[in-house]
């Protein structure tokens, strides 16, 4: 059985894990207020908050595509639709009234997302910006209504919010009527739940191997029936809904030793849990100091909603040419841990993974249990780059990532990965063999580049001709050299043209 609160209610069921929280929601709950739009995270119509326990006993609530939840990540959480937020008597949260005044609501369709993701914003601990506000809904798509009133409604709330205070914010939210008083109890509710589920004498499921709020598991920490890994869902549940409705499956999304983020060990190397999402990515304070451009990167990675969900381990295993994540551990050189269950584990390096399209050099039965790499060191250079149709939410036509080593403009160590320019993610081997040895400067990249296409095989398809992306390596290559070496380049260029 699942055991989680939807809106004010306790909820348990024996519905497979697989199966998509929204169709539970709409179907199970007859909570109609979450729409099915696109069925693959884009739309943002069916928008849900997921609201975890933390460590201090506070709940984290976060935005979610339901139509992409498994719904066996909901055990043990509390799930919020629009229903959850409404005040008795049907008076509009200020979230809602926001949206009225500014004229954002035409159709209705879409309106109901909008306002999840903003009430997760409200619920946020961070300081609430324009910035922030307007990031909040980067999920969320409106075919009809135009997007300035959206944003004029988003304003409007961010000033509202100035007025949040630092600490006791829930109480504060429930008095000015962003959330029902109900939500005050939650934390002390969740609680109790999760202590009832670590009973020794409750709740198991045949599908979700989930016993004791935690997990069945066999040698080397293996569900002892053969089941199908589900992390966050936002692959396969997209693929094969209809499949993982029927399929066992093993949850392993919130398995605490598959989460998180080390701190640099003393050889200088990072680890990842697999089940480390690209949002903890973005926010974690050591990641953007290794990386500081790292929340303009994550930027351009889908939506806040799937980062919220997406998982660097399904990102790879998912083993598609185009994998943002995969692009960018690429070039970090980054090994994947690999257990199965009889054998102990392995260390293969990333780009060994990938042996043809959707080919993976790893049993069926092992899985990615954790992700490492070595930290950035000084007088090195990092950068990511993405060319897609939408800026945002969108997949790449061409992605690529750089590291280099370089002293006194001379490179001393390279290595280049690309997406959608073949059958795997790749990384550009002799491309970076050229560049090692030679000086920073317009002819070296101009001979790099005649390299690098012959590495690459691009087709033609709805994402861009064979042509046009050979084309966006170049541009993604230039782009690369022109951020590590800004004036040097720039001094080059103007030399030539005079």
């Amino acid at each position: 059985m699942l055991h989680f609160y939807l809106n004010d209610h306790r909820i348990s069921t024996a519905e497979p894990a697989g199966s998509a929280l929204l169709d539970f929601i709409r179907y199970q709950q007859h909570l109609k207020g979450t729409k099915i739009g696109c069925r693959e995270g884009d739309c943002g119509a069916c928008t849900v908050l997921v609201g975890e326990l933390d460590a201090n006993g506070t709940i984290r609530y976060q935005s979610m595509t339901s139509c992409l939840t498994p719904l066996g990540n909901a055990h043990g959480k509390h799930i919020v639709t629009v229903e959850g937020i409404n005040a008795a008597g049907g008076q509009l949260t200020p979230v809602q009234q926001a949206i009225v005044q500014e004229g954002g609501s035409q159709c209705g369709f879409c309106t109901v997302g909008f306002v999840m993701s903003l009430t997760g914003h409200s619920l946020s601990s961070k300081p609430a910006t324009p910035e922030t506000a307007l990031a909040a809904i980067d999920g969320n798509i409106c075919r009809c209504t135009g997007y300035k009133s959206l944003e004029r409604a988003t304003a409007a709330l961010t000033g509202q919010l100035q007025e949040r205070p630092a600490t006791e914010a829930l109480s504060w939210l429930a008095e000015q009527q962003f959330v029902p008083a109900y939500f005050k109890a939650m934390p002390t509710r969740l609680a109790a739940l999760q202590a009832e589920l670590q009973e020794p004498t409750t709740h198991a499921t045949g599908v979700g191997g989930i016993t004791n709020g935690s997990f069945v598991n066999g040698p080397n920490g293996f569900a002892a029936a053969a089941r199908q890994v589900l992390g966050g869902g936002t692959d396969l549940l997209v693929q094969r809904l209809e499949q993982m409705r029927e399929t066992p499956v093993r949850l392993v999304y919130d398995l605490a030793e598959l989460r998180g983020i080390s701190p640099v060990d003393e050889r200088g190397r990072v680890t990842l849990g697999a089940a480390t999402t690209a949002e903890q990515l973005r926010a974690s304070e050591m990641m953007n100091q290794l990386f500081p451009r790292l929340p303009e990167y994550l930027k351009l990675v889908s939506s806040t909603p799937i980062r919220n969900m997406g998982t660097v381990a399904g990102n790879f295993i998912n083993a598609s040419p185009i994998g943002d994540l995969t692009i960018f551990f690429l070039a970090l050189d980054a090994e994947v841990t690999l257990v199965g269950p009889t054998q102990d584990a392995r260390v293969l390096p990333l780009h060994e993974l990938y042996q043809g399209y959707k080919q993976l050099a790893k049993f069926p039965e092992e899985q990615v249990t954790a992700i490492s790499f070595r930290a950035p060191r000084p007088g090195e250079f990092f950068h990511f780059e993405k060319v897609s149709k939408r800026t945002h939410l969108d997949i790449a036509s061409v992605n690529s990532a750089a590291w280099l080593q370089a002293k006194d403009g001379i490179i001393q160590a390279a290595r280049i990965s690309a997406g959608g320019v073949g059958p795997i993610p790749l990384r550009l081997h002799r491309t970076a063999a050229f560049l090692e040895g030679r000086e920073v400067n317009i002819e070296t990249l101009q001979a790099a580049n005649q390299v690098a296409q012959q590495e690459i095989h691009p087709i033609s398809d709805a994402r861009g001709s064979a042509e046009y992306k050979r084309l966006l390596l170049r541009q993604l290559l230039f782009a690369h050299f022109l951020q590590f070496f800004p004036e040097r380049l720039a001094m080059q260029e103007l030399l030539a043209a005079n």
